[in-house]
């Protein structure tokens, strides 16, 4: 007996161990394979689960739930767990949960892939180039230009929402997989679009984002297809860019204006869900009446002014000021400035408003009119000289003329004219007001006494008058009735004999005998004749000493009347 006993111990030894080796392995084949085991208790950090094998499996608590969240694991729960070592240094097998749910993962991502079906998914981190995204423990890369349509500023609010995407590419033995948001969106965004067109309808009001800004309006996605948002449409009030009123994002309500089923263009309008503030406009602002607005416009013919929002009209740059003429209306109001104005017209049904600047300031030629009246004097400074006259300022704002002709009684225009300058302050008399033609005429001569006003009042027409040649000019001689009053003899009138009419006959100082033509008061000049009186005197003497048909000669008859002249002033 006792020999036998090592003997059968021996054999069932080896036996058991073959057992073992043949049930078990060592190398068992449960390494890289999925298992389901029981949850037994939790330590600090590891979940201690029964597998059903030789020993008891651990599993980090991290693995459990979504990543950055704390775990969600109880005692007893029944879980499938992929083992990573069948057993370890302290023969305990090293089981993952999370590989495990990858695995699963994996399967479900292979048949959904080659589907071309969505795959739900959580977006929980940030890496260059784009965002890790959870696929149910599968992890992908989303790029960041599959993220969204158009680009996404703030994907703040995408993070940790599952959501679903499209796998665009996977590899199992690399461990790759790459997804696609955008892809889901489009597809829903071609469905919402067939859906939307199909039931669009002018006055329909949708609400919308506004998905980008130009110069001339937005452009608003309405879910699937986007409508033009012009920047006149946006509010009845005057906006310059869309971007004063709208952003990138912001959600909007608009109604559709025009829809052109063939091209799919859609008009859209903000302002047209709101009371227009034109209707009653010609009631509450009648013509004449005054008010206050702002300046929200200028351009080279004028400004806007805004009376209350959605309202403005345009003050023309030629009523902006009594006295500022062709300058540019931003020399006169600037943008935003608060300013008085008076209604001039009202268009209602081309909501059209004309204002006026002007017109709530006295006219500030009607001002001096009251104030100067015609002959009083005024002082100011000499402005400009021009070849005409000069222009004196009255006033911060107006200026006089005194005419060349105003300057000098006596001397020409040109002559005065030379005595002064740019600058000088001098004093004139007011000669006339035109306020519709905004024009005062002044005069500088008129301030001294016409020193041919008592001749002129003596000289008449038919009255012989001695005068003094003053000039020989080729047509005719000047001279100077009473040395003050100018008057002129022209070439035909020098005398009865053509051979006579001769102004080189005549020298500057020599005195004459002429008949008055004509007097002309207003230019102080009178026209003469040498002629005429001599052809009275012949018929004076035809009458006072007989005539050639009683049988005297001319010749007898002008001596007698020459030795009775000379007898006389003797």
């Amino acid at each position: 007996m006792a020999s036998n006993a090592p003997a059968v111990d021996h054999f069932r030894g080896e036996d058991f161990s073959t057992l073992l080796d043949e049930t078990l392995g060592r190398d068992t084949g449960f390494d890289g394979s999925v298992v389901t085991g029981r949850v037994l208790r939790l330590t600090d950090e590891f979940a201690i689960v029964d597998v059903g094998l030789k020993s008891e499996g651990r599993v980090a608590l991290k693995e459990f739930g979504v990543p950055g969240a704390p775990h969600e694991v109880q005692p007893g729960d029944v879980i499938e767990l992929y083992v990573e070592r069948y057993e370890d240094r302290d023969g305990s097998i090293v089981l993952s949960r999370e590989k495990a749910r990858r695995e699963e993962a994996w399967t479900s991502l292979e048949k959904a892939f080659e589907a071309n079906q969505r795959v739900n998914g959580t977006i929980y981190g940030r890496v260059k180039g784009g965002f890790t995204v959870d696929l149910g423990g599968a992890m992908a890369f989303l790029p960041g230009s599959q993220v969204d349509i158009r680009p996404v500023r703030d994907a703040g609010p995408l993070m940790g929402t599952p959501q679903p995407f499209q796998i665009l590419k996977m590899d199992r033995a690399r461990g790759n997989i790459v997804v696609s948001r955008r892809a889901v969106l489009e597809e829903t965004r071609a469905e919402q679009r067939s859906e939307l067109i199909q039931g669009l309808k002018e006055g329909m009001i949708l609400d919308g984002v506004v998905k980008n800004i130009t110069d001339y309006g937005a452009f608003v996605d309405l879910g699937g297809v986007d409508g033009l948002l012009h920047v006149t449409d946006i509010a009845w009030k005057r906006i310059n860019h869309p971007s004063e009123a709208l952003q990138i994002g912001q959600q909007v309500r608009v109604q559709v204006i025009r829809f052109n089923s063939e091209t799919q263009r859609i008009s859209l309008g903000m302002k047209q869900l709101e009371a227009d503030p034109w209707e009653g406009v010609a009631i509450k602002y009648p013509p004449g009446a005054r008010y206050s607005g702002r300046v929200t416009n200028i351009t080279d013919y004028g400004a806007f002014v805004e009376l209350e929002p959605g309202v403005e009209g345009l003050v023309h740059v030629s009523e902006m000021s009594w006295t500022k003429k062709n300058v540019h209306p931003g020399k006169i109001v600037a943008t935003s400035q608060e300013v008085d104005v008076m209604v001039l017209d009202v268009d209602s049904s081309k909501r059209r408003i004309s204002l006026g600047l002007k017109q709530v300031q006295r006219n500030p030629w009607e001002v001096f009119a009251e104030e100067h009246r015609i002959g009083s004097t005024v002082e100011g400074e000499v402005r400009n000289v021009t070849e005409f006259g000069l222009f004196i300022g009255l006033s911060a704002d107006i200026d006089g003329m005194v005419h060349m002709s105003d300057l000098s009684w006596d001397e020409p225009g040109e002559t005065a004219m030379a005595r002064f300058e740019k600058g000088q302050v001098v004093q004139a008399k007011v000669l006339d007001v035109d306020v519709e033609k905004e024009r005062i005429s002044l005069g500088i001569k008129q301030l001294a006494e016409d020193p041919a006003a008592d001749t002129l009042t003596r000289v008449n027409k038919g009255q012989i008058v001695t005068c003094t040649v003053t000039a020989v000019q080729s047509n005719g001689i000047e001279v100077k009735v009473d040395e003050v009053l100018t008057g002129f003899i022209r070439r035909a009138e020098l005398a009865r004999d053509k051979g006579e009419q001769r102004p080189e006959r005549f020298a500057v100082g020599e005195r004459v005998d002429a008949k008055v033509v004509s007097v002309d008061r207003a230019s102080r000049k009178v026209q003469l004749t040498i002629k005429g009186r001599e052809m009275d005197d012949d018929k004076q003497a035809i009458s006072d000493y007989g005539s050639a048909d009683s049988g005297a000669s001319l010749g007898d008859i002008l001596g007698a009347a020459i030795r009775r002249r000379n007898q006389t002033e003797v």
